[in-house]
Protein backbone atom coordinates (compact mmCIF):
# COMPACT_ATOMS: atom_id res chain seq x y z
CA UNK A 1 0.00 0.00 0.00
CA UNK A 2 1.44 3.36 -1.04
CA UNK A 3 0.86 6.71 0.64
CA UNK A 4 0.03 8.15 -2.77
CA UNK A 5 -2.83 5.68 -3.18
CA UNK A 6 -4.17 6.57 0.27
CA UNK A 7 -4.14 10.25 -0.72
CA UNK A 8 -6.12 9.40 -3.85
CA UNK A 9 -8.71 7.56 -1.76
CA UNK A 10 -9.06 10.42 0.73
CA UNK A 11 -9.36 13.00 -2.05
CA UNK A 12 -12.06 11.02 -3.90
CA UNK A 13 -13.95 10.58 -0.62
CA UNK A 14 -13.79 14.32 0.08
CA UNK A 15 -14.67 15.37 -3.49
CA UNK A 16 -17.43 12.82 -4.00
CA UNK A 17 -16.36 11.73 -7.47
CA UNK A 18 -13.34 10.74 -9.52
CA UNK A 19 -13.95 13.55 -11.98
CA UNK A 20 -13.85 16.16 -9.20
CA UNK A 21 -10.82 14.59 -7.48
CA UNK A 22 -8.67 14.10 -10.61
CA UNK A 23 -7.69 17.78 -11.00
CA UNK A 24 -6.91 18.05 -7.29
CA UNK A 25 -4.37 15.23 -7.36
CA UNK A 26 -3.22 15.99 -10.92
CA UNK A 27 -4.05 12.52 -12.25
CA UNK A 28 -6.28 11.55 -15.18
CA UNK A 29 -9.71 10.15 -14.35
CA UNK A 30 -8.99 6.64 -15.73
CA UNK A 31 -5.72 6.41 -13.82
CA UNK A 32 -7.36 7.61 -10.60
CA UNK A 33 -10.21 5.11 -10.95
CA UNK A 34 -7.67 2.35 -11.50
CA UNK A 35 -5.69 3.34 -8.40
CA UNK A 36 -8.81 3.35 -6.21
CA UNK A 37 -9.85 -0.09 -7.46
CA UNK A 38 -6.36 -1.44 -6.81
CA UNK A 39 -6.54 -0.15 -3.24
CA UNK A 40 -9.88 -1.90 -2.76
CA UNK A 41 -8.35 -5.13 -4.09
CA UNK A 42 -5.36 -4.80 -1.76
CA UNK A 43 -7.62 -4.27 1.24
CA UNK A 44 -10.23 -6.80 0.20
CA UNK A 45 -12.87 -4.12 0.85
CA UNK A 46 -15.37 -2.20 -1.21
CA UNK A 47 -14.63 1.38 -0.18
CA UNK A 48 -17.08 3.09 -2.52
CA UNK A 49 -20.54 2.45 -3.86
CA UNK A 50 -20.63 3.80 -7.42
CA UNK A 51 -23.74 5.61 -8.66
CA UNK A 52 -22.90 6.91 -12.11
CA UNK A 53 -20.28 9.59 -11.63
CA UNK A 54 -20.91 9.78 -7.88
CA UNK A 55 -18.78 7.86 -5.41
CA UNK A 56 -20.35 7.24 -2.01
CA UNK A 57 -18.41 5.67 0.83
CA UNK A 58 -19.55 2.25 1.96
CA UNK A 59 -19.73 1.45 5.66
CA UNK A 60 -16.22 0.00 5.40
CA UNK A 61 -15.02 3.07 3.49
CA UNK A 62 -16.48 5.37 6.13
CA UNK A 63 -14.57 3.53 8.86
CA UNK A 64 -11.37 3.37 6.83
CA UNK A 65 -11.33 7.10 5.97
CA UNK A 66 -10.16 8.38 9.41
CA UNK A 67 -7.53 5.62 9.49
CA UNK A 68 -6.17 6.71 6.12
CA UNK A 69 -6.17 10.36 7.20
CA UNK A 70 -4.26 9.46 10.36
CA UNK A 71 -1.64 7.51 8.39
CA UNK A 72 -1.16 10.44 6.01
CA UNK A 73 -0.90 12.91 8.90
CA UNK A 74 1.73 10.77 10.60
CA UNK A 75 3.65 10.45 7.34
CA UNK A 76 3.60 14.25 6.94
CA UNK A 77 4.78 14.64 10.54
CA UNK A 78 7.60 12.19 9.92
CA UNK A 79 8.68 14.07 6.82
CA UNK A 80 8.60 17.39 8.68
CA UNK A 81 10.63 15.89 11.52
CA UNK A 82 13.20 14.49 9.10
CA UNK A 83 13.53 17.88 7.43
CA UNK A 84 14.01 19.50 10.84
CA UNK A 85 16.64 16.92 11.78
CA UNK A 86 18.50 17.50 8.53
CA UNK A 87 18.49 21.25 9.21
CA UNK A 88 19.65 20.77 12.82
CA UNK A 89 16.38 22.02 14.28
CA UNK A 90 14.44 20.61 17.21
CA UNK A 91 10.77 19.79 16.80
CA UNK A 92 10.70 18.15 20.24
CA UNK A 93 13.17 18.19 23.12
CA UNK A 94 13.50 15.79 26.05
CA UNK A 95 14.93 17.55 29.12
CA UNK A 96 16.17 15.63 32.15
CA UNK A 97 16.77 17.24 35.54
CA UNK A 98 16.54 16.55 39.31
CA UNK A 99 13.27 17.16 41.13
CA UNK A 100 14.13 20.56 42.60
CA UNK A 101 15.53 21.84 39.31
CA UNK A 102 12.43 20.70 37.46
CA UNK A 103 10.15 22.50 39.91
CA UNK A 104 12.04 25.73 40.49
CA UNK A 105 13.96 26.22 37.24
CA UNK A 106 12.80 24.10 34.31
CA UNK A 107 9.04 24.49 34.76
CA UNK A 108 9.19 28.33 35.02
CA UNK A 109 11.55 28.36 32.02
CA UNK A 110 9.15 26.27 29.92
CA UNK A 111 6.40 28.76 30.75
CA UNK A 112 8.32 31.28 28.60
CA UNK A 113 8.27 29.03 25.51
CA UNK A 114 6.44 30.17 22.38
CA UNK A 115 4.83 28.05 19.62
CA UNK A 116 8.10 28.39 17.70
CA UNK A 117 10.01 26.50 20.42
CA UNK A 118 10.32 22.71 20.42
CA UNK A 119 7.67 20.72 22.27
CA UNK A 120 9.28 19.68 25.59
CA UNK A 121 9.10 16.35 27.38
CA UNK A 122 10.39 16.29 30.96
CA UNK A 123 12.29 13.45 32.63
CA UNK A 124 13.14 13.35 36.33
CA UNK A 125 16.77 12.27 36.55
CA UNK A 126 19.87 13.10 38.57
CA UNK A 127 22.70 12.49 36.10
CA UNK A 128 23.89 12.22 32.51
CA UNK A 129 22.67 8.62 32.26
CA UNK A 130 19.43 10.08 30.92
CA UNK A 131 21.32 11.21 27.82
CA UNK A 132 22.06 7.57 27.01
CA UNK A 133 18.39 6.74 27.48
CA UNK A 134 16.94 9.25 25.02
CA UNK A 135 17.14 12.66 26.70
CA UNK A 136 18.39 15.48 24.47
CA UNK A 137 19.46 17.83 27.27
CA UNK A 138 20.34 17.01 30.88
CA UNK A 139 20.64 19.49 33.74
CA UNK A 140 22.95 18.04 36.39
CA UNK A 141 24.50 19.12 39.68
CA UNK A 142 27.99 17.71 39.09
CA UNK A 143 30.31 18.56 36.18
CA UNK A 144 29.42 16.15 33.36
CA UNK A 145 31.97 13.75 31.94
CA UNK A 146 34.21 15.17 29.22
CA UNK A 147 32.45 13.00 26.64
CA UNK A 148 29.45 15.33 26.82
CA UNK A 149 29.16 18.89 25.58
CA UNK A 150 28.67 21.21 28.56
CA UNK A 151 27.49 24.66 29.58
CA UNK A 152 27.73 26.03 33.14
CA UNK A 153 24.21 27.17 34.00
CA UNK A 154 24.10 28.53 37.53
CA UNK A 155 25.53 28.62 41.03
CA UNK A 156 22.74 28.75 43.61
CA UNK A 157 22.82 28.92 47.41
CA UNK A 158 22.09 26.09 49.77
CA UNK A 159 19.41 27.39 52.14
CA UNK A 160 18.77 26.89 55.83
CA UNK A 161 15.00 27.35 56.21
CA UNK A 162 13.36 28.30 59.50
CA UNK A 163 9.79 29.33 60.39
CA UNK A 164 8.90 33.02 60.23
CA UNK A 165 8.80 33.22 64.05
CA UNK A 166 12.23 31.61 64.54
CA UNK A 167 14.88 33.56 66.44
CA UNK A 168 16.96 33.71 63.24
CA UNK A 169 14.15 35.34 61.26
CA UNK A 170 15.92 38.72 61.05
CA UNK A 171 19.18 37.27 59.76
CA UNK A 172 20.33 36.63 56.18
CA UNK A 173 23.11 34.16 56.93
CA UNK A 174 24.01 31.46 59.42
CA UNK A 175 27.39 29.91 60.18
CA UNK A 176 27.83 26.19 59.69
CA UNK A 177 28.95 25.70 63.29
CA UNK A 178 25.69 27.26 64.47
CA UNK A 179 23.73 24.86 62.28
CA UNK A 180 25.68 21.93 63.70
CA UNK A 181 24.11 22.69 67.06
CA UNK A 182 20.56 22.48 65.70
CA UNK A 183 18.34 19.56 64.67
CA UNK A 184 18.40 19.55 60.87
CA UNK A 185 15.89 18.28 58.35
CA UNK A 186 17.92 16.91 55.46
CA UNK A 187 17.43 14.94 52.26
CA UNK A 188 18.73 11.42 51.85
CA UNK A 189 22.38 11.02 50.78
CA UNK A 190 21.50 10.62 47.09
CA UNK A 191 20.63 14.34 46.91
CA UNK A 192 23.38 16.81 46.09
CA UNK A 193 22.40 19.31 48.87
CA UNK A 194 22.91 16.56 51.48
CA UNK A 195 26.29 15.71 49.98
CA UNK A 196 27.36 19.37 50.02
CA UNK A 197 26.34 19.68 53.66
CA UNK A 198 28.23 16.52 54.63
CA UNK A 199 31.35 17.68 52.77
CA UNK A 200 31.22 21.08 54.51
CA UNK A 201 30.81 19.53 57.97
CA UNK A 202 33.78 17.26 57.33
CA UNK A 203 35.92 20.14 56.04
CA UNK A 204 35.10 22.17 59.16
CA UNK A 205 35.78 19.24 61.50
CA UNK A 206 32.23 19.39 62.84
CA UNK A 207 30.28 16.41 64.07
CA UNK A 208 27.02 15.66 62.28
CA UNK A 209 24.09 17.17 64.20
CA UNK A 210 20.79 15.48 64.93
CA UNK A 211 19.24 14.72 61.55
CA UNK A 212 15.69 14.17 60.40
CA UNK A 213 15.97 12.55 56.97
CA UNK A 214 13.40 12.59 54.18
CA UNK A 215 13.32 11.89 50.45
CA UNK A 216 11.54 15.00 49.20
CA UNK A 217 12.66 18.64 49.47
CA UNK A 218 9.14 20.00 49.82
CA UNK A 219 8.48 17.58 52.66
CA UNK A 220 11.70 18.78 54.28
CA UNK A 221 10.40 22.35 54.22
CA UNK A 222 7.03 21.21 55.55
CA UNK A 223 8.77 19.56 58.51
CA UNK A 224 10.74 22.75 59.14
CA UNK A 225 7.49 24.72 59.10
CA UNK A 226 6.15 22.25 61.66
CA UNK A 227 9.10 22.99 63.95
CA UNK A 228 10.96 19.69 63.50
CA UNK A 229 14.27 21.33 62.63
CA UNK A 230 16.09 23.58 60.15
CA UNK A 231 15.58 22.38 56.58
CA UNK A 232 18.73 22.26 54.42
CA UNK A 233 17.70 22.30 50.76
CA UNK A 234 18.33 24.24 47.57
CA UNK A 235 14.63 24.81 46.76
CA UNK A 236 12.80 28.11 46.67
CA UNK A 237 11.06 28.92 49.95
CA UNK A 238 7.64 27.45 50.73
CA UNK A 239 5.22 27.46 53.67
CA UNK A 240 6.23 30.99 54.69
CA UNK A 241 9.73 29.88 55.69
CA UNK A 242 12.64 32.28 56.05
CA UNK A 243 15.84 31.34 54.22
CA UNK A 244 19.39 31.91 55.43
CA UNK A 245 22.51 31.44 53.34
CA UNK A 246 24.98 29.07 54.96
CA UNK A 247 28.60 30.11 55.52
CA UNK A 248 31.04 27.24 55.83
CA UNK A 249 34.77 27.12 56.53
CA UNK A 250 35.51 27.48 52.81
CA UNK A 251 32.83 30.05 52.04
CA UNK A 252 29.10 29.95 51.27
CA UNK A 253 27.56 26.55 50.62
CA UNK A 254 26.32 26.56 47.03
CA UNK A 255 25.09 24.10 44.44
CA UNK A 256 26.09 24.27 40.77
CA UNK A 257 23.97 23.42 37.74
CA UNK A 258 25.35 22.28 34.40
CA UNK A 259 23.71 21.55 31.05
CA UNK A 260 24.98 18.54 29.11
CA UNK A 261 24.18 17.08 25.69
CA UNK A 262 25.76 14.76 23.14
CA UNK A 263 28.44 16.41 21.04
CA UNK A 264 27.25 14.53 17.95
CA UNK A 265 23.56 15.29 18.47
CA UNK A 266 21.96 16.31 15.16
CA UNK A 267 20.75 19.53 16.81
CA UNK A 268 23.78 20.19 19.03
CA UNK A 269 23.88 23.89 18.13
CA UNK A 270 20.17 24.25 18.92
CA UNK A 271 20.65 22.51 22.26
CA UNK A 272 23.51 24.84 23.10
CA UNK A 273 21.35 27.85 22.23
CA UNK A 274 18.58 26.46 24.44
CA UNK A 275 21.05 25.97 27.31
CA UNK A 276 22.24 29.57 26.93
CA UNK A 277 18.62 30.74 27.10
CA UNK A 278 18.12 28.67 30.24
CA UNK A 279 21.25 30.12 31.85
CA UNK A 280 20.12 33.67 31.08
CA UNK A 281 16.66 32.86 32.46
CA UNK A 282 18.20 31.62 35.73
CA UNK A 283 20.25 34.82 35.94
CA UNK A 284 17.13 36.93 35.50
CA UNK A 285 15.20 34.83 38.02
CA UNK A 286 17.80 34.62 40.79
CA UNK A 287 20.06 37.60 40.14
CA UNK A 288 23.64 38.14 39.09
CA UNK A 289 24.97 35.99 41.95
CA UNK A 290 23.54 32.96 40.18
CA UNK A 291 25.61 33.53 37.03
CA UNK A 292 28.63 31.20 36.86
CA UNK A 293 32.11 32.67 37.04
CA UNK A 294 33.41 33.75 33.64
CA UNK A 295 30.01 34.67 32.23
CA UNK A 296 29.94 38.45 32.00
CA UNK A 297 26.80 39.10 30.01
CA UNK A 298 23.64 37.34 28.81
CA UNK A 299 24.29 35.18 25.78
CA UNK A 300 28.04 34.79 26.49
CA UNK A 301 28.85 31.13 27.13
CA UNK A 302 31.51 30.14 29.62
CA UNK A 303 32.42 26.95 27.75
Amino acid sequence: MELRTLRYFVTVAECGSVSAAAPVVHVTQPALSRQVRQLEQQLGLALFARHGNRMELTAAGTQFLPVARDVLRRADDALSAAEAFAAGRLARVRIAAPTTTLTDVIAPFLATFTPDDPLPTIIESTGTAALREGADLAVVTLPPERAWARLDLAVLPLWAYVPADHRWRTRDTVALDELAEQPLVVLDPSFRPRQILAEALTAAGLAAPDLVECANPQVAQALAAAGRGVAIVSDDARFGLHGLRINGARGPLRISLFAAWARDHHAASSLRALAVRLRDFVGDRYGSDAIPAGVNAPGLASH
